[in-house]
């Protein structure tokens, strides 16, 4: 497998499992389970950790990719620029997450606290991955940018 193979294997990763904890957080919040909350936050350090290889694969898939015929280099710049942004919020995520679980686990006053920043937190990644995971569809799948 070489780098872009690797890349699409990855880059999905850290898009649908921030999805997932924030599904399982809005139910933990719900029923009131700390043990679900928490179970979402170590969700959010998984999305988080994914990110690192998603990351790391993006140079070796660029050069690659960069050199097909139809690629449009300026798809790949936006694409790359998306995910540093998206990659910036998904470790803050992680790490918000990881206080979250702390302060859960010692039964911290500010724990609910924690849990609405966490959610409005998720909220914002999710906005940058859907601007990454489209952007970068747009290099390869260019039906999606078909505007009929």
């Amino acid at each position: 497998m070489n780098q872009a193979h690797l890349h699409l294997v990855f880059n999905h990763l850290p898009i649908i499992i921030p999805i997932v904890g924030l599904l399982v957080l809005i139910g933990g919040l719900v029923v009131r389970s700390e043990i679900v909350q928490r179970t979402a936050y170590l969700l959010f350090v998984l999305g988080a950790l994914s990110t690192i290889p998603a990351f790391q694969t993006g140079e070796g898939a660029e050069e690659i990719v960069e050199e097909m015929p139809g690629i449009n280099e300026e798809s790949i710049k936006i694409h790359e620029e998306a995910a540093e942004t998206f990659s910036l919020f998904s470790y803050g995520l992680g790490a918000v997450s990881l206080l979250g679980v702390w302060a859960n686990w010692k039964k911290k006053s500010f724990s609910r606290m924690i849990s609405i920043v966490t959610l409005a937190v998720c909220l914002v990644t999710l906005f940058f991955a859907q601007q990454t995971g489209n952007t970068g569809g747009v290099i390869r799948h260019p039906e999606i940018t078909n505007k009929n």
